[in-house]
């Protein structure tokens, strides 16, 4: 890469971190998407989906608590109900644009209850066309199970090397990647277990990219936080996680990574800032955001719920949740 091209990708790291905006994950494939619009009594569509998003993309001062906006294919290539095309909606909104480039989770062979997020065929291809579409950054996920066994060191090195592969190519098209490998909140761990398995997916994900050559100052990590699974009886504290987290991230996680944007991994809207706030506020040689989905959209797709009448009461929901979470890293 030329010196040009890394500063830029370095100087986009830094804008999609820099404090106190985080990174809005409206990325819901139209599955998942149409799904939660049946869930609030709206018949989905591709004109449904659009409309949804448009309302979050319009939100007055969107930009004073947002650094950008996470998309899938299908947001990213409509266009809202006045023309625009949605990157440059995000453009005139004053927020990055990006893209989510993996196809999903699919079962990992010989490994039951486990999966591998597949998309490496043809991306190059697809991060040139993004990219010269205006997309500035792009997204993928690795989810891995979590209990007493699991994650097995097959799935981790398998998605660590995807993960990577990914981020690799993203720097070669200009785009900086958001590297994602999320341990799921589901089942019963408590916060050692949780503590335990994210030193080892971190550990592997940090030697894979250094194998396939990524610049580590022009990605943004998104992990999970450190926390029990949402059936343990034992629920920590805002504090309690804030210690386990830091701990793992600062034996694992390179200087050099400009910032981290943490997952809400299903934790509810409230607590997940609270979690936020209490991490926040330590010293850190990376600066501290969120990249949450459901935390911010979940109050806003149920206070609009395809009325347009409440059009301004989804924005509203959304402005109040990206605020609170702008809220604690100005603190």
């Amino acid at each position: 890469m030329t010196h040009e091209h890394t500063q830029r990708l370095h100087a986009t790291a830094q804008t999609m971190v820099a404090p106190p905006r985080g990174i809005l994950a409206a990325d819901e494939s139209p599955g998942t998407m149409s799904q939660r619009l049946q869930g609030v009594g709206v018949e989905p569509s591709p004109t449904a989906r659009r409309d949804y998003r448009e309302m979050l993309l319009t939100t007055p001062g969107l930009a004073e608590s947002v650094s950008g906006v996470i998309l899938a294919d299908e947001t990213f290539n409509q266009e809202l109900s006045d023309g625009r095309s949605v990157p440059q909606a995000c453009q005139d909104a004053g927020v990055l644009a990006g893209i989510k480039v993996d196809t999903g989770a699919k079962p990992l062979a010989f490994t039951p209850g486990e999966t591998v997020t597949e998309g490496l065929d043809g991306l190059r291809d697809r991060l040139k066309d993004y990219a010269a579409r205006g997309a500035a950054f792009a997204k993928w996920r690795a989810a891995l199970a979590l209990d007493t066994q699991l994650p097995s060191e097959r799935a981790v090195l398998v998605n660590a090397h995807a993960l990577a592969r990914y981020a690799a190519l993203c720097q070669e098209a200009g785009i900086v990647p958001i590297v994602e490998p999320e341990l799921l909140m589901d089942g019963d761990h408590g916060l050692e277990r949780c503590a335990q398995a994210t030193s080892y997916v971190l550990e592997a994900v940090f030697g894979q990219l250094r194998a396939q050559g990524v610049d580590l100052a022009g990605i943004v990590l998104k992990p999970n936080m450190v926390v029990a699974g949402l059936a343990c009886p034992q629920q920590p504290s805002a504090q309690e996680v804030a210690e386990a987290t830091l701990a793992v991230l600062r034996a694992h996680v390179p200087d050099d990574v400009p910032g981290i944007a943490f997952l809400s991994g299903g934790q509810r809207p409230e607590v997940a800032t609270a979690n936020l706030a209490a991490i926040a506020v330590q010293d850190t040689p990376w600066k501290i955001t969120f990249s949450f989905g459901r935390a911010l959209v979940d109050p806003a797709l149920r206070a609009w719920a395809g009325d347009p009448a409440r059009w301004q009461d989804g924005q509203g929901a959304l402005d109040e949740r990206v605020r609170a979470n702008a809220g604690v890293l100005a603190a």
